[in-house]
């Protein structure tokens, strides 16, 4: 793994971009892309950049299920906010979240036939402090595909803050799963802040077990881990 530290959030965007721009630039053409706040300052350095994303493809990690995509909560709509309506890319893809509400099965297997036929060159990834990748929670398997997850108490009340009310946050999502993540090409993982610190720690330095998603990227060719100083803060211990 490549480690790059920077002082905060807001740079940590800016060497993602040149990341991406770099990759674009030498024949990328499907970027695995995710959402939260992590990612926000890439999008912002995306957008206010001159890279034409017309010839991309996109495929996204998640989306709730139940949520329709003009739904401000749902990650169709994020991602329209902060990359897609101010810089268009050739298409477009996002788990089909009211599909899973009755198909599941069927919603995942048409998402794992997207990522074969739009193999992915360069995939953003945040972390959770349970060192959770997208909605793949301690003890999912590492051979999982795209599957219907049922979020935990921790991930509902995390995402909580997004919503006006902790029950209006869904308890399931659709999500690319790990086996899915680790045939991309190149990685991309950002994390900011302390409260991740302990989770990058045993992604990079513990050992490699599902109870810890995030530890089997230890195991990919190609990593970037852009962290803040808080977020290293556990490193050199």
């Amino acid at each position: 793994m490549k480690i790059i530290t920077t002082t905060n959030n807001v740079q940590g965007g800016v060497e993602a971009f040149k990341i991406f721009k770099h990759e674009i630039e030498n024949g990328a053409k499907v970027l695995g892309l995710a959402t939260g706040s992590t990612p926000v300052t890439l999008y912002q350095e995306l957008a206010a950049s001159s890279l034409d994303t017309s010839n991309l493809i996109s495929i996204n990690l998640d989306e709730y299920v139940g949520l329709t995509p003009d739904n401000d909560q749902s990650y169709h709509y994020f991602m329209q906010q902060h990359l897609f309506a101010k810089k268009p890319f050739k298409k477009t893809y996002i788990p089909d979240g009211i599909k899973a509400i009755n198909d599941p099965e069927g919603a995942a297997v048409d998402y794992d036939k997207i990522i074969a036929e739009n193999p992915i060159d360069v995939q953003l990834l945040g972390i959770g402090q349970n060192g959770h990748i997208a909605f793949n929670e301690p003890g999912t398997s590492f051979d999982s595909t795209t599957h219907e997850v049922t979020l935990t108490e921790n991930t509902i009340k995390a995402n909580s803050r997004f919503f006006s009310n902790i029950d209006d946050v869904p308890k399931s999502a659709i999500c690319m799963g790990i086996a899915n993540i680790m045939s991309a090409k190149k990685i991309v993982i950002m994390a900011f802040g302390a409260n991740k610190a302990k989770a990058i720690k045993a992604m990079i330095s513990g050992p490699v077990i599902e109870d810890v998603p995030a530890s089997i990227l230890q195991k990919h060719p190609d990593v970037t881990v852009i962290v803040d100083s808080a977020a290293a803060s556990e490193l050199n211990k």
